[in-house]
């Protein structure tokens, strides 16, 4: 494909007369960018979503972080500010200790040193990301950065993996305050366990292979679970060979989640244990502090860390003293002992990989980016056009022995705790081309991936997963099974599937309590009613179900009364759930529920798709909401109860209805034939732009399931061009 023929796209000539800069050029970066954007054209499809075609690799990152950046160029730079660690500078003292703690491992004298020693070939991308940025900024006096006014080649290594919490994100901020907020870290006993999250969010990702297929072709279903407007959806193409199409999260130069002509990839999270905590054994001696290491004593290192922070009089600092043992950083005491927290921390490698993994052409070379081992909180499901699908849980788990439980602070002193170099990819656990003719993973386990094909537990340590079932994992397995002649429309059908399978276990229990009241227990009349709704609900979810409405309030009831107990066992809610729980504490529930039902919408016997609601209002990070203002039902439940298609909400809710914030974002169904077929959906649209007619263009779409086709060849970008440009 030639640069002169795709110059045919062009529809609307550039015509714009230059805005005054607010990224000043350094001297030659003025030449670069032009040259840059003489070789790059861009088309945005009757969906707003950019196409973007360069010359060279250099060229198209240019104009792919050109058009991210039309976009949405604060959420760009949100996420670096995140990844550097100076989100405080924009968002003020609430934000100093999440910056501490990215500080706690990235630090950008080092990072800029890697950047040096990177090769010669990322290092151009790299220098072509921020020419990117700078060149946009250039251009838009009228977009005012919070913080970071001119982009440096070496940021981009602040962000190599595109999930969205990174490792680092797992260190508690509450505890890592505690121990650096106060005038000397304290050494007291602290009793309290590391404790999971309480309602785990999630993405599924199904590969289908030919055997299966109505065209006979291997099938990707790409569903990740996300905030929404986590990721922009785009394809960049060049003459070097790059043309990938999928979802970006914010200010990345790679396709996270997407495909391209021969193969594609689905990310989910959870994969191997790559996080481990360390309890240091503390001396204090004259000369410092030290912590005992083997039959001897190694010396903690203590720096300075200074956060500048926004306050309303201008820009304060705080200056934090630090402390590091060759495990890592000391983010928090228990048991009267510090703990250490150790992850990789590899950029250079990482964003390698990341990029690398776009350009593959085949499961071989695809196989060869995964023997990078830098992917720390990945599964990935991949399928090609050859027909292969594979699954690999994890990619960089390191060996430990298994003596030992990782699970929790391991000592520090004992030499047999470290880790022994990472894993080789053929020892982790994988499936490349399963006999049932399909996978999957929905963040769950590993082995019931292929059904009675899945790997097999007793075969690997117990640190290559780290979540057990969820159960999203039986549903997956129960649309899977039976699925044959799979078209594009029958694979969205599945992953949209509206079984509630979590409510198949949490019902019959309420029943059973239920049935085993006196007659005369007041209850009876007062549950009566919705007990039999429950007991005739096919415990599918739908906008004008009310039993789906009863038992998402109820299962919500329960995770808000027994979840500090399940963090305290260290136990996934829903599993507490199922065995934790007594009749009176379920009825006591369904109660509450009805009752909240009523007060907030005057009956407890309302559609759920009264109550469940889309909503984009402004172009703000966390969306507000408005119970006077418009929105769409919305027939999809939270992933916790069994949905496949997930819609969840940030709790506690301040508004009586509620709106989705996390959940289905970007969704592809792709059919890799000599031709690719794909269909896709974004959650609103693809600007951030309130003003753009594609902030919320596919908000009605969404709200119901239906599905765009993907324009993947130029000549249908250009049959569905609403402008080609240049930057």
């Amino acid at each position: 494909m030639k640069l002169l023929f795709l110059a045919g796209l062009c529809m609307i000539a550039i015509g714009a007369t230059p805005a005054t800069a607010t990224a000043a050029a350094a001297p030659g970066q003025d030449a670069r960018w032009r040259q840059h954007a003489a070789h790059v054209h861009i088309s945005r499809d009757n969906w707003g979503i950019a196409h973007i075609y360069g010359k060279s690799d250099a060229d198209a990152v240019f104009g792919m972080m050109y058009a991210q950046a039309e976009d949405d160029f604060n959420r760009i730079e949100r996420n670096y500010l995140n990844g550097l660690g100076w989100l405080a500078q924009a968002e003020g003292e609430s934000a100093i200790y999440s910056d501490l703690r990215e500080r706690l491992f990235i630090d950008a004298a080092t990072l800029q040193q890697q950047y040096r020693r990177s090769p010669t070939w990322l290092k151009t991308l790299m220098i072509a990301w921020s020419d990117g940025l700078n060149y946009y900024l250039s251009k838009h006096a009228n977009v005012a950065p919070k913080v970071i006014h001119h982009f440096e080649p070496w940021m981009a290594l602040s962000f190599t993996e595109g999930s969205i919490g990174g490792d680092v994100e797992s260190v508690d901020l509450a505890k890592l305050e505690k121990f650096y907020g106060q005038p000397a870290p304290p050494t007291a006993k602290n009793s309290q366990p590391f404790v999971p999250e309480e309602n785990p969010g999630g993405s599924n990702g199904f590969a289908i292979a030919p055997s299966r297929s109505a065209s006979g072709h291997a099938m990707l279903w790409i569903n990740p679970h996300t905030s929404y407007y986590f990721r922009s959806e785009l394809q960049v193409v060049s003459e070097q060979g790059l043309n990938v199409y999928g979802a970006v999260t914010w200010g990345q130069f790679f396709v996270y989640q997407g495909f391209n002509p021969h193969n594609g990839w689905m990310h989910t999270s959870y994969g191997g244990d790559a996080i481990d905590e360390y309890a240091e054994n503390l001396v204090k001696k004259p000369a410092g502090l030290y912590y005992k290491y083997g039959a001897g004593l190694r010396k903690l290192k203590v720096t300075r860390i200074t956060i500048p922070f926004k306050r309303a009089d201008g820009h304060g600092t705080r200056i934090f003293t630090v402390y590091h043992s060759h495990h890592g950083p000391i983010v928090r005491a228990e048991n009267g002992k510090w703990i250490a927290v150790k992850l990789l921390v590899d950029p250079v490698p990482a964003l390698s990989q990341s990029y690398l993994r776009t350009k593959t052409r085949d499961y071989a070379t695809f196989r060869k980016t995964q023997d990078m081992r830098t992917d720390t909180s990945n599964n990935t499901v991949y399928a090609d056009a050859n027909g292969t699908i594979a699954y690999f849980h994890g990619n960089f788990i390191p060996k430990r022995d298994t003596a030992f439980d990782f699970t929790h602070p391991v000592d520090g002193s004992n030499p047999a705790t470290e880790w022994q170099g990472p894993h080789a990819v053929e020892d982790t656990i994988t499936l490349l081309n399963p006999s049932n003719g399909w996978l999957f993973n929905s963040n769950n386990w590993p082995f019931s991936a292929a059904g009675d094909q899945s790997p097999k537990r007793g075969n690997y340590p117990r640190y290559m997963w780290i979540k057990g079932e969820n159960p999203r994992g039986p549903h997956a397995v129960e649309v899977l099974h039976d699925i044959h002649n799979v078209t594009l429309d029958s694979l969205i059908a599945a992953g949209y599937d509206g079984h509630l399978t979590a409510f198949d276990v949490l019902l019959p229990p309420l029943f059973a309590g239920f049935d085993a009241l006196p007659a005369a227990d007041p209850q009876r009349a007062a549950l009566g009613e919705a007990i039999a709704a429950l007991r005739d609900w096919n415990r599918r979810t739908s906008a004008d179900s009310v039993p789906t409405a009863v038992a998402i309030f109820w299962g919500q009831e329960l995770v808000e009364r027994k979840g500090a107990e399940a963090r305290d066992a260290e136990e996934p809610v829903y599993d507490y759930l199922v065995d934790k729980v007594t009749d009176a504490e379920r009825l006591t529930a369904l109660s509450a529920a009805l009752e909240k039902l009523q007060r907030d919408f005057g009956r407890w016997q309302i559609p759920w798709g009264e109550i469940s609601r889309f909503q984009r209002l402004t172009d703000d990070i966390v969306q507000p909401h408005d119970d006077a203002r418009p929105s769409l039902p919305v027939g999809f439940a939270p992933s916790l109860w069994g949905a496949l298609a997930s819609f969840d909400w940030s709790k506690p809710r301040k508004t009586k209805k509620i709106y989705g914030s996390t959940g289905n974002s970007f969704v592809a169904a792709v059919d890799f034939g000599p031709t690719i077929h794909a269909k896709a959906l974004m959650s609103g649209g693809e600007s951030g732009d309130p003003a753009s007619p594609h902030f919320t263009d596919q908000a009605l779409m969404f709200s119901q399931g239906r599905f765009r086709d993907v324009l993947f060849y130029p000549e249908d970008v250009r049959a569905h061009a609403e402008r080609s440009y240049q930057p």
